[in-house]
């Protein structure tokens, strides 16, 4: 765990493999706790692991509610605590709880009203709309696990511990490989529950991990000043969270807007189509995880060493994290280069999701190295409360230019799925580029008073 002082004075590269190597490698497990997933669905039928896919912009809703105000809260806490305000810092992180709660009853609550729309939207009829919504209806229900959990790691995050959520992340990757096959197949007096299995496994370790990490945060002292009242809405800290982490999270939710955009026009080509990209962004995921920790690095340095009037700092950890991400990309962008064929092999036997989920994978592989350009230079200019930019990109990413480029390459100039990978080819570059080159203007500025 990094000590709060540490933050702004410590060796940066020490400072970044301390937070990023145990982020790095609970999200490796998470991953792989996805791919379980993923398997198993494949076990029961192409049409489950269609399904699977199928709901994953509205399971990603989830996530990128909990991802953003994490991402809000780990930076206005961070840069109170480098501030010294450590009693501001408290309180924010009181309030980050309740606010959490809310958004997710409210998202559980809009979830299970909306989904089967958007399922059919997607071209989900009959049976394949049956077992999307049962697994969906699963997930949504736990969803104020997911988003606690997710503050949770930004109180303890802000403080430079990061091993707690790693370790929790290991032990629900565990406990999954047991829960999956289980709750699918039934067995020891429990039915067999089909894809709902899958679902009601997620939750469950989310439900452990909610109990994991409260526990860890009441060891630590993170609430042992807490009182009932101060989990009351208060109107300033409410405005704060929100001003910081609604952009994180709308950011996060134009990514959700952006799958179910791919997924659509995947769709116009058949199920197998969209369980290719169901697999193929999993393997994605895997190959970039390395890399995550990083992110994690980058915004708790910049938010600290910004609260505590030390930009030099800021902009040397954006330089290295940078540097530490394309070196460190470049060995999964070969990876799936080379095993592009296995990797599909390892999650269906369907020959033509194989084929479909190869020519993404080998595309896909090309534009690895703007997904660090973007999400360094972003996590940056998040620690440096400049949230808003976040959305913009995000806009440009995941709805602007995607409609007209996969219109124009898929269906017009009937490329085919083929046109919709070289389309994210095109904009996640583009963005990339513009992004690294603000972001260096934006701490430019800050560094000139110096």
């Amino acid at each position: 765990m990094v000590k709060t002082h540490d933050f702004i004075s410590a060796h940066i590269p020490l400072l970044i493999r301390k937070l990023a190597i145990p982020a790095s490698v609970g999200f490796i497990f998470n991953t792989l706790f996805n791919v379980v997933d993923t398997y198993y669905g494949g076990k029961i039928s192409t049409a489950a692991l269609a399904a699977m896919g199928l709901t994953f912009p509205v399971f990603f809703i989830i996530l990128a509610m909990g991802m953003g105000m994490g991402t809000g809260t780990t930076a206005l806490i961070s840069q109170s605590l480098g501030g010294g305000r450590n009693e501001e810092a408290d309180k924010i992180g009181y309030q980050a709880v309740t606010f959490s709660v809310i958004n997710s009853i409210l998202l559980m609550i809009t979830g299970l009203a909306t989904a089967p729309y958007l399922f059919r939207i997607l071209g989900a009829t009959d049976n394949y709309l049956d077992i999307s919504v049962k697994y969906m209806d699963t997930i949504l229900y736990g969803t104020v696990f997911f988003l606690i959990n997710s503050i949770l790691n930004s109180l303890l995050t802000a403080r430079g511990d990061t091993r707690t959520y790693r370790n929790y992340l290991i032990v629900g990757f565990f406990l999954n490989l047991i829960l999956d096959p289980w709750f699918i197949y039934g067995g020891l007096g429990f039915p067999a529950l089909g894809i709902r299995g899958i679902g009601y496994s997620t939750v469950l370790i989310q439900f452990f991990g909610t109990i994991y990490m409260i526990a860890i945060t009441r060891k630590l002292n993170v609430f042992h000043q807490a009182h009932f009242k101060d989990f009351i809405p208060s109107r300033k800290y409410f405005s704060a969270l929100f001003g910081q982490g609604f952009p994180a999270s709308l950011n996060m939710l134009t990514v959700a807007i952006g799958i179910f955009v791919i997924t659509w026009f995947a769709s116009q080509f058949g199920k197998e189509a969209v369980a290719a990209y169901g697999i193929a962004t999993r393997i994605e995921q895997i190959a970039l995880l390395p890399t995550i920790g990083l992110n994690i690095a980058a915004l708790t340095l910049a938010a600290q060493n910004m609260g505590a009037n030390r930009p030099e700092r800021v902009y040397e950890s954006w330089k290295l994290n940078l540097q530490y991400g394309l070196v460190i990309i470049s060995f999964g962008t070969l990876a799936v280069l080379i095993f592009a064929r296995q990797l599909m092999q390892g999650f269906t036997s369907d020959v033509h999701v194989i084929e479909i989920g190869i020519e993404y994978l080998h595309i896909a592989a090309l534009f690895f190295f703007a997904y660090i350009l973007l999400n360094m230079s972003v996590s940056t200019l998040q620690g440096m409360k400049k949230p808003m930019y976040a959305i913009f990109v995000g806009v440009y990413r995941q709805i602007l230019m995607p409609l007209p480029l996969f219109l124009l390459l898929a269906i017009i100039l009937h490329w085919g799925t083929t046109g919709i990978w070289w389309g994210i080819f095109l904009v996640n570059w583009s963005a990339g580029i513009f992004t690294f080159f603000y972001t260096r203007k934006q701490i430019r500025k800050v560094l000139l008073p110096l």
